[in-house]
């Protein structure tokens, strides 16, 4: 499996899996356990949820799919902006490792910024680092003036992860976010590398596919993997597709590949804002 080193010199796994949407039908929660236990089987032992996704339903989804597998994983959760204040963002974290049925996390993100200040959140993380409860805190949702402030807080440059919106079809990250974050051993990572499967049905990402023997989805998270310093976490409730991702980890796009997927996603020509699913 390819591995992101984080600042601290910890690698971690570069593709895990996501579980936003996960733990809101009681019906598929037996087909969203096992599916997330493939990706473990796989090696997808990076785990990504929060405490939005199903209102806690998702965390407690990945705690039957870890159960007696917590050592294998690298798990991350995050707080919603309003829960984290000083206070609130402990007790939402103490709130997530209960429907975790566990005692860490490995990585703990605000999810978004709100209206509360970031040095009480970074506070709030210290705090918990400190206590054992997490092992390293980041941010999602951060453009590059919002990183600019966080990194110019107390405690700002603990910083160890961006979670971003990033994909083939989104791409404006590569302007500055990206190249700041890998300079600053800032880990990015990409959340809906699959575009919600939008950019599936692409002609051009479809013949790179054909090319490859694997699925058009297997060859969009490989594009995100081609960057030594982002994360990728697909997301899927079928095992069949977790095992199509699966194959992301050993593909190596050629620069023929990487040219023909240029020209049907464009990178970016100048700055723009950070875009959001």
């Amino acid at each position: 499996m390819k591995t992101v080193t984080l600042a601290s010199g910890e690698k971690v796994p570069a593709l895990g899996l996501g579980t936003w949407r996960m733990g809101e039908r009681t019906g598929d929660r037996g087909a969203e356990v096992r599916a997330l236990r493939t990706g473990l089987d796989l090696g997808m032992t990076l785990i990504d949820t929060a405490e939005m996704y199903g209102e806690g339903g998702a965390e407690e989804v990945v705690a039957e799919a870890l159960a007696g597998r917590r050592g294998e994983v690298f798990l991350v959760s995050k707080v919603y902006p309003h829960n984290a204040s000083r206070a609130g963002t402990v007790a939402a974290c103490e709130r997530s490792l209960k429907r975790l049925k566990t005692d860490r996390l490995d990585l703990y993100l605000l999810h978004w910024r709100g209206s509360i200040p970031l040095a009480e959140t970074v506070e709030a993380f210290e705090r918990l680092r400190t206590a054992g409860k997490i092992r390293y805190w980041g941010v999602s949702n951060f453009d590059v003036d919002d990183m600019q402030e966080l990194l110019g807080s107390a405690a700002g440059s603990a910083c160890a992860a961006n979670q971003v919106l990033y994909h083939l079809g989104e791409r404006g990250i590569e302007w500055q976010l990206l190249p700041d974050s890998r300079r600053r051993r800032i880990a990015i990572m990409a959340y809906s590398p699959l575009g919600q499967g939008r950019i599936l049905r692409n002609r051009a990402l479809r013949e790179v596919a054909a090319r490859h023997r694997v699925a058009p989805a297997a060859v969009a998270v490989a594009w995100t993997l081609r960057e030594n310093n982002v994360i990728s976490i697909p997301k899927s409730a079928d095992e069949g597709r977790v095992r199509e991702l699966a194959n992301a980890r050993d593909l190596a796009l050629e620069p023929a590949d990487l040219a023909v997927l240029d020209q049907a996603f464009p990178p970016p020509k100048g700055p723009s804002p950070l875009a959001f699913n």
